[in-house]
């Protein structure tokens, strides 16, 4: 027996045995690690995506309106949303949170006392308190108070100090200043008017509108206002990936429009996800070639061995024996081909989160679970493949 074991030991490492073996080894572990570079790098994209460590709180946030046509100017009820359309918005995967933005129904301006000679005529928006990204104690109204809280948004005072204040040759400001500046807002309806000093209390990133509470909105559209009910003309969604291709493919279909620059690397996705996608199909494709090498190489091994197959079969040796033996033969190099491509792909791994920490984006240094899970059931696959073969093989030549 130890003879015979030892020619088909010679016959697999020598000839075109070694040669064949050595394809199916590489073959093998170029697919592997194609394989399982496609399973880590979704991973990877998904920590990138929807992390905690990798949020913008800016970038989940999307104001959105309908797109203004030529058609529809003059017409502003064609701007504003339906209660179907209002619904639709709401049912989509992508919205995490909805909430309505209410503009005033009355003229407001605001003038600035004393010597700044200060006056223009301006608008009022406000949102559910959820959406707003300025947290203040003074972020508050109650009926009868004189003063109204009010948030600007950041642009706001980067255009006057970066455009207007130096193209002009005014001093600019800063936000502690224009909090500190007295307002004296003018509300009115007709005849119908009433003065509120108006308190600066914050800036926004993510709005970019003249935000007040909610409650003094609704007390001051119900009191200045006509009395009707319009439908919002815009509205705010949360939403975990701003950029998300059905999120993108839905504002377009629809007409609707938003914060180009928050979408923009929608296209930027799609290319990583076909990049994954043909790194994945190409892994399963040499995946296959890899198995076929392996099974022709057992046939070869076989085939050569034919007659002393038959021979040891005669005088009493189990084909399980044979069985065993061969796939003994093969088993240590479908596991250490495979530690080698999950070291590779370690190594890989613990490079490229160096590289995005630098640039502030984060992924896990280590391999995640599914790699590891993906890698067994590949081995576990190679191995049923190739113990049906020898099974094959040996029961046809003895």
């Amino acid at each position: 027996m130890r003879p015979f074991f030892g020619l088909i030991k010679k016959i697999i490492q020598t000839g075109i045995g070694r040669t064949r073996l050595i394809m199916a080894t590489v073959g093998f572990g170029i697919a592997m690690l194609l394989m399982l570079l496609a399973i880590q790098v979704h991973t990877d994209s998904n920590q990138l995506l929807y992390s905690r460590k990798n949020q913008n709180e800016t970038a989940d946030f999307l104001l959105i309106n309908k797109q203004i046509t030529n058609a529809m100017m003059g017409e502003s009820a064609k701007s504003e949303f339906t209660p179907e359309e209002i619904a639709d918005i709401q049912k989509q995967p992508f919205v995490e949170a909805f909430g309505f933005i209410t503009s005033n129904k009355f003229k407001v301006t605001a003038a600035a006392p004393g010597d700044l000679h200060f006056y223009t005529d301006m608008f009022f928006e406000s949102v559910p308190d959820a959406f707003i990204d300025v947290k203040n104690e003074d972020w508050k109204w109650n009926t009868g108070d004189n003063t109204i809280p009010i948030i600007l948004p950041n642009d706001f005072l980067n255009l006057y100090n970066f455009g207007f204040a130096l193209s002009q040759g005014l001093p600019q400001i800063s936000q502690e200043t224009v909090k500190a500046l007295p307002m004296k807002i003018t509300i009115s309806k007709g005849l119908d008017v009433q003065e509120f000093s108006g308190r600066i209390v914050g800036f926004s990133d993510r709005i970019s509108s003249i935000l007040v509470p909610g409650n003094f909105m609704e007390w001051a559209n119900h009191k200045f206002g006509d009395g009707t009910v319009t439908a919002p003309s815009r509205v705010i969604i949360k939403t975990k990936d701003p950029s998300n291709p059905v999120l993108v493919k839905y504002l377009n279909d629809k007409g609707y429009t938003t914060n180009q620059d928050k979408i923009k690397h929608s296209m930027t996705i799609l290319i990583v996800q076909t990049i994954v996608s043909v790194i994945g199909f190409f892994g399963v494709i040499l995946f296959l070639f890899a198995l076929l090498v392996f099974s022709m190489f057992i046939q070869l091994v076989v085939v050569s061995c034919k007659r002393e197959i038959q021979l040891l079969v005669t005088l009493g040796t189990a084909p399980r024996q044979l069985r065993r033996y061969l796939m003994w033969q093969f088993i240590p190099l479908y596991v250490i081909t495979g530690i080698v491509a999950l070291l590779i792909l370690a190594g890989l791994q613990w490079w490229a989160s160096n590289v995005l920490a630098a640039n502030k984006m984060f992924i896990d240094p280590m391999l995640s679970l599914v790699t590891f899970g993906a890698a067994v059931l590949v081995l576990l696959l190679v191995y049923l493949v190739n113990q049906l073969n020898v099974r094959k093989y040996v029961g046809e030549v003895s």
